[in-house]
């Protein structure tokens, strides 16, 4: 009995966290002053709150074939959606699409000078 409500609080606060997360990436999509800043947002709070949903959803489902299915989610979410935001912004960059922020560099692959 205890140990249900706790799983069932569990659940929640993952559910409450992870919406969060997606609202703040929405946020930071319409906010943000370039296209690399509203990637890199939009790519890290929607992991992370896409996580916190699945595991919210995974608590409540249990040990089943749903959690399985759950648990392939969530690694799909978590090896495709780093791996297409770097492609975006890599396709990006070598298109010629400059960062506001940043100073321009001749070379769009060059990594930039360090700090002393």
């Amino acid at each position: 009995m205890l140990l249900d409500l706790f799983s069932d609080l569990a659940s929640w606060a993952c559910l409450l966290a992870g919406s969060f997360f997606c609202i703040v990436g929405g946020i930071g999509l319409l906010r943000m002053p370039d296209f690399y800043t509203r990637v890199h947002a939009a790519s890290l709070t929607d992991t992370l709150g896409a996580g916190l949903i699945l595991l919210g959803l995974l608590l409540q489902a249990g040990f089943t074939l749903v959690g399985a299915k759950l648990l392939m989610i969530a690694l799909l979410i978590f090896f495709a959606s780093p791996t297409a935001s770097h492609a975006l912004t890599r396709a990006a960059l070598v298109r010629g699409l400059a960062p506001k922020l940043a100073p321009p560099l001749a070379d769009p692959l060059e990594t930039p000078p360090s700090k002393p």
